[in-house]
């Protein structure tokens, strides 16, 4: 489909009124349909329509388009509402927290489409199509013969008073196609500018109440839009091509029309498409994995444009600070998934800063060793102290329950005659660095104990410092890499420390 920049006037806002009462609010609705759980893509519009609304003071709603009742997916709505909840951009509207509009679920609104189809076949606007699925088949056969877009050709927009009735006497089965008027028809999209879209020229009128009595998309969310006094709809670009249609059935209703603002895609970073296929581009799948939620609201919007610059670290009330819809652009934003965990470890370091957050953090981590290490107990005030200590080096929280951090919480099996094969002045390096703890205590810290090390050991004949390393770490952790010996031994505690050394050199 070919759309064109039009010079056009944008529609006027002003007081909108509704079945609802008369409204100036701004209200931004995020319209998923569940046949499918909340992805990336989706995360992303329902984002920047709730930060529109809080910026404006509005109200933002979760509504659920689920008149497909061929592809809805088990469990799907309720875990859209999870999801937002869980981002920390809970809808003021919708199925679960009801509302003043409600039901915020289509298959519970079907008296108002039907009440807007029977006002549009009463005007002309509308009529009944009697066509069977064989002949739209073949018109579509036809179509690709001739290397042409397949569109119904509006055979039934001819029929006469009588023969409908003939029809529907007899029970034959239908549809309510909506009458598309020729002509150029121009509208201003708050990002793409103005556009004129004949629709008319392009498509064959389009069903507005299927078969089943279920309202297809494109009536169904032009009624609920007005019915629930939305303002704005900020939706994905792939619908800009249907705007020119909802615009004329709001026009066919006497309705006045929100005002729209389509958002580019969110891609990968080569350039490829979300698709629902990839399993790591759902939101839940990020939750499980143990992702913080400001992180994905963070790289979704700092992948894409209408804030001030790239800035990563970005909490939800700077989003809702900086948000400017003029600075959203029309080029598609690019997603580089490989930066998640530096985004995270950025908000996973904001939390641990934070009193508050932080004692979520322990609470949470305890439980996890808890599951982790069944017949052990763990003191609260040294797992705030290991997250202090390691705040900037933990992507994930999980990342203490590895190998790599088993160390701070099971003392490893270390002997004696397993460290003589690095130096035979084993034991010796273990006393000197028994004494220095003593004389410590609980003011050690990273840079004193570095430099306290590296006098005392430097002074052995037999050992070089980097072996001396080698072996303590060995003592402490277990393991051959790992944090500084100094890091180790003041995250475990000069008491820790000491008992580990006096258990290597006693075994």
């Amino acid at each position: 489909m070919r759309l064109l920049r039009a010079v056009c006037t944008a529609v006027p806002r002003g007081t909108r009124t509704c079945s609802g009462g008369t409204h100036n609010e701004v209200r931004l609705r995020f319209a998923p349909s569940p046949t499918g759980f909340l992805h990336l893509g989706g995360l992303r519009t329902a984002l920047y329509n709730y930060l529109f609304a809080k910026k404006h003071g509005g109200s933002f709603i979760l509504r659920l388009e689920d008149t497909d009742r061929s592809r809805l997916v088990p469990g799907a709505a309720e875990g859209i509402e999870d999801m937002l909840e869980w981002a920390g951009i809970p809808p003021d509207e919708s199925p679960r927290r009801g509302g003043p509009f409600g039901p915020y679920e289509q298959s519970k609104r079907l008296n108002l489409y039907h009440e807007a189809t029977q006002t549009l076949l009463e005007s002309g606007a509308a009529y009944h199509c009697f066509c069977t699925p064989q002949r739209l088949e073949l018109l579509k056969k036809e179509a690709l013969r001739n290397r042409e877009t397949p569109r119904y050709d509006n055979r039934c927009r001819h029929l006469s008073s009588a023969q409908i009735q003939e029809k529907l006497s007899k029970n034959v089965p239908f549809v309510v196609r909506f009458q598309l008027v020729e002509g150029a028809h121009s509208f201003k999209d708050l990002l793409f500018g103005c556009i004129h879209h004949d629709v008319a020229s392009i498509e064959g009128d389009p069903v507005i109440l299927k078969g089943d009595g279920f309202p297809t998309y494109h009536l169904a969310n032009v009624v609920d839009d007005h019915k629930m006094a939305v303002s704005h709809v900020l939706r994905g670009e792939e619908w800009l091509v249907s705007t020119s249609k909802h615009l004329l059935l709001f026009r066919a209703l006497g309705w006045q029309p929100p005002s729209y603002a389509h958002l580019p895609l969110l891609l990968n970073k080569d350039g490829s498409k979300l698709s629902k296929r990839q399993g790591d581009i759902f939101i839940q799948h990020y939750a499980k994995s143990g992702y913080l939620p400001e992180t994905l609201l963070d790289i979704i919007s700092n992948c894409g444009s209408g804030f001030l610059g790239n800035q990563m670290g970005r909490t939800l009330p700077e989003l809702i600070e900086q948000y400017d819809l003029e600075r959203v652009g029309t080029h598609s934003a690019l997603i580089d998934l490989n930066y998640l965990p530096e985004y995270n470890r950025i908000h996973l370091s904001k939390r641990i800063d934070n009193l508050d957050s932080r004692a979520e953090l322990v609470t949470k981590l305890q439980t996890l060793l808890q599951d982790k290490y069944k017949d052990m107990t763990f003191n609260k005030d040294y797992i705030e102290k290991t997250l202090i200590l390691r705040k900037g080096h933990l992507c994930m929280l999980t990342d203490l329950l590895s190998p790599d951090y088993s160390y701070l919480w099971v003392r490893p099996s270390i002997h004696l005659k397993d460290l003589h094969s690095l130096s035979s002045e084993a034991a010796e390096i273990g006393s000197l660095v028994v004494g220095i703890l003593q004389k410590s205590q609980n003011d050690t810290n990273v840079e004193t104990l570095n430099k306290d090390l590296k006098v005392h050991l430097q002074q052995l004949k037999a050992t070089k410092y980097s072996v001396s390393m080698k072996i303590l770490r060995r003592i402490l952790s277990g393991l051959e890499a790992g944090p500084s010996v100094a890091e180790m031994m003041v995250a475990l505690g000069p008491q820790e420390s000491i008992a580990r050394i006096h258990n290597a050199l006693s075994s």
